[in-house]
């Protein structure tokens, strides 16, 4: 029998790569999906070469029109079915939102928001036909409360979070698990695109990809709506969300204000 089949967007470095590389260990084809092809290229060897599984690699920029179509086209392709979508594709901005180049604010979002929906939704829909299948969309303990400072990162991740719920609920009883994924502070090269390396946070509060990847699928199997690895995030998340919003927001900002200088 074939071989589930896997497509992972941001798939280069950090969970993206963490997750191609635990899936690959675990006897599943792979669809890679990246911006920097001759990167995507050397991963693709190595996990051939180490695991016996097929790669396939689709270099393509999802803030792109052409290119996301083309990536939701693989998506959709019922002959070559996806079992599993990971939508791990984003990046986040730091700073003031006054200040911030309005262009690439504008990118953040057709990034983080437009072409994981796109993406989604070429996977339901191919997915819903077969009655199986997983999309797991990587969010943010951010998502769970406003962002000062990080304005726009935040509010995109909010929307995916709410937006994963919500298609979660819609799915119930298909067969297709649909789950958010919402990591803390995780060591990736996604500080420096940010601009926000180290970000003054202790060193204990910091994951590595790998156990955030083992926790994504692990409650994926059992059907979670929603993944927050990690102790020190799962109880951040649930007092952001008891707690008064005016008093987090107002807190966020500080901390903000502090990691501005």
């Amino acid at each position: 029998m074939a071989r589930p089949t896997v497509l992972i967007t941001g798939a280069s470095s950090g969970i993206g790569l963490a997750f191609a590389r635990r899936l690959a260990a675990d006897g599943h084809d792979l669809v890679l999906v990246a911006r920097r092809e001759g990167r995507l290229k050397e991963l693709a060897d190595e996990l051939a070469a180490g695991h016996a599984v097929t790669t396939e690699v689709l270099a393509a920029d999802l803030t792109d029109a052409d290119d996301l179509a083309r990536v939701e086209a693989r998506v959709a392709e019922q002959t070559r079915p996806v079992e599993l979508l990971i939508n791990n594709a984003g990046f986040g901005t730091f700073g003031s939102f006054a200040e911030l180049p309005i262009d690439q604010e504008e990118r953040e979002i057709r990034l983080n928001v437009l072409a994981l929906v796109r993406l989604t939704r070429a996977a339901v829909g191919a997915m819903t036909a077969r009655g199986q299948g997983g999309i797991i969309n990587v969010s943010s303990v951010a998502s769970f409360q406003a962002g000062p400072y990080n304005a726009t990162y935040s509010a995109t991740k909010a929307f995916v979070t709410s937006f994963t719920e919500a298609v979660h609920e819609e799915l119930r009883g298909t067969g297709v698990k649909v789950m958010a994924l919402c990591p803390g502070f995780t060591r990736t090269e996604f500080q420096e695109t940010a601009n926000a390396e180290g970000a003054g946070v202790p060193s204990l509060l910091w994951q590595t990809p790998e156990p955030v990847v083992r926790s994504a699928l692990r409650d994926l199997r059992r059907g979670a709506a929603v993944s927050v690895p990690g102790v020190h995030n799962k109880m951040a998340a649930m007092l952001s969300q008891l707690a008064p919003r005016a008093l987090t927001r107002r807190v966020s900002g500080l901390a903000g204000r502090r990691l501005q200088g």
